[in-house]
């Protein structure tokens, strides 16, 4: 069976715009309605600036209405495969702190709750 997830994460990989890493990463993110969205990393000669794949796909998501996603894909050509970066999971959380997380390489896949990467995480409530 093919985990429709994951392949719209690695056919987005190829898109990404990694000339200074040569690290390209794709993320797919599934909303609570089965709707997928994709994202790769854009980077820039100002590396701070660059765009990480995994809020390039959560900003498609907000852009078509999605408030809630329940699962999020990165696929990177690591070994072991990367998890989203702690900037990815504060924005991930904004959308479903019970969300589940995997993060794809060539070899293997790791899956955790987002509640795992981010324990912590600042939320609405510390706004109250």
């Amino acid at each position: 069976m093919t985990d429709s997830l994951v392949s719209a994460a690695r056919t987005v990989q190829q898109q990404a715009y990694a000339p200074y890493s040569g690290y390209r990463v794709g993320a797919a993110v599934e909303a609570d309605t089965g709707a997928i969205f994709v994202g790769c990393n854009v980077e820039n000669a100002s590396y701070g600036l660059t765009i990480c794949a995994e809020r390039a796909a959560v900003a498609a998501a907000v852009g078509a209405g999605v408030r809630r996603i329940r699962r999020a894909v990165v696929v990177t050509d690591s070994d072991p495969p990367a998890a989203p970066c702690g900037a990815c999971r504060q924005v991930l959380s904004e959308f479903g702190a019970d969300m589940m997380v995997e993060a794809v390489g060539p070899a293997r896949t790791s899956r955790w709750s987002l509640r795992e990467l981010l324990p912590a995480a600042f939320g609405p409530e510390q706004l109250a």
